[in-house]
């Protein structure tokens, strides 16, 4: 087995069927390998968003906040908290927090099954598939992660 980079345009991908000969099938593979090298970091996107917009992530306070009426004029018994701030309030969990638990499971096991296809598609030790991965990798990162500050503004829109 070859285990050194080389730039050849025949290499076998995964499976015996992705078995690449010639120009036109290496850059078929290199771009079919980049767009699975952009899923990837669009998943990885996907999970946090659905992992910080959840209220799975950010459990809720189990104490009320008092409301408060205090000016800057009033004294330092005022601000300490009272019995009535510290009564427990009911909160009901999310009805949908398995539904949510189960598909960032799914996610997390597609998300690491596509990772490791990755890895062995770079461990072919073909400079191209390498460098289709690399770019991907910044092209998915580059188009996904500005989208996950736009989903958490209208994440906290939504709440």
């Amino acid at each position: 087995m070859q285990m050194t980079f080389e730039a050849s345009s025949s290499v076998t991908l995964l499976f015996d069927f992705w078995n690449v000969h010639g120009p036109a099938g290496m850059v078929l593979s290199v771009f079919i390998v980049l767009l699975l090298t952009v899923v990837f970091e669009i998943l990885k996107v996907w999970r946090v968003w659905l992992s910080s917009g959840s209220r799975l992530a950010q459990p809720p306070s189990a104490y009320a906040a008092a409301p408060s009426g205090r000016t800057e004029s009033s004294s330092a018994l005022n601000a300490s908290p009272s019995e009535s701030s510290l009564t427990p309030t009911e909160t009901q969990p999310p009805r949908n927090s398995w539904l949510l638990h189960v598909i960032q499971t799914c996610l997390h096991v597609l998300q690491v099954t596509l990772g490791y296809m990755l890895m062995l598609c770079v461990m072919s030790y073909n400079v191209w598939i390498f460098l289709g991965v690399v770019l991907g990798s910044a092209l998915g990162y580059y188009v996904a992660f500005p989208l996950l500050g736009q989903m958490s503004l209208y994440g906290r829109v939504r709440h």
